[in-house]
C-alpha cells in the first residue's frame, strides 16, 4: 500500500535577505547552512511550489496549426496563509519582507522522517523568494482572521531527501 505523507508538521522558516540570488546551476543546499532561520508560526494553509513551463506557441498559417514548445521555467507563487500571532518574530519578518524588494531565502521542514536512526530528519526545501503580500484577511463570524503571505519562487527548489542520521 503507498504511503501518505501529510502537510500537517511541516514548519517554514524564512532567513534574512540576500543581495542577489545565485543562478540556479550554481545553488545546493550548502547555500542555505549558514542561514540564521526564523520560522514563521501558525501556517495554517501551504501553497503550491514547483517548477512550471512557460507554453510558447506559434501559428503557422500554411499548416493551419499551432506549434507549442516550453519556454522559461517558473518555481511557481507559494500562497500561503497564517493564523494572526503578533508577537511571532517570524510573522514580524514575513511583514518587513513585504515592504522591500530583496530575496530572502526559504526553508520547508516536513514531518517525514525515516522512524530509525541516530538523529532522523525529514524531506527538507529551500529556495530564495520575493514576499508579495502580507495581507490581513477576515472571513465569517466563525473564521480566524489570517494573514495571506505570497511568495514569489525566484529560484530553483533544493530537495533535501530524508535521513536516519546514521
Amino acid at each position: 500500500m503507498p504511503s501518505l505523507y501529510p502537510v500537517a508538521g511541516a514548519k517554514i522558516s524564512i532567513g534574512p535577505a540576500v543581495n542577489s540570488v545565485p543562478d540556479d546551476e550554481d545553488i545546493d543546499a550548502t547555500d542555505f547552512a549558514s542561514v540564521t532561520w526564523t520560522e514563521i508560526k501558525g501556517w495554517q494553509t501551504m501553497g503550491a511550489i514547483g517548477d512550471a513551463a512557460t507554453l510558447i506557441t506559434e501559428s503557422v498559417i500554411s499548416s493551419g496549426r499551432d506549434l507549442k514548445a516550453k519556454g522559461t521555467r517558473n518555481a511557481g507563487s507559494m500562497q500561503n496563509n497564517f493564523i494572526i500571532l503578533p508577537a511571532d518574530t517570524g510573522q514580524i519578518a514575513l511583514i518587513a519582507a513585504e515592504k522591500t524588494d530583496f530575496n530572502y531565502p526559504f526553508r520547508i521542514e516536513f514531518d517525514d522522517a525515516p522512524p530509525t536512526g541516530s538523529a532522523p530528519k525529514g524531506t527538507i526545501k529551500y529556495f530564495y523568494g520575493i514576499v508579495m503580500t502580507a495581507q490581513e484577511n477576515g472571513g465569517g463570524a466563525n473564521t480566524a482572521r489570517l494573514i495571506s503571505g505570497n511568495i514569489e519562487i525566484n529560484s530553483v527548489i533544493i530537495t533535501v531527501a530524508p535521513t536516519t542520521g546514521a
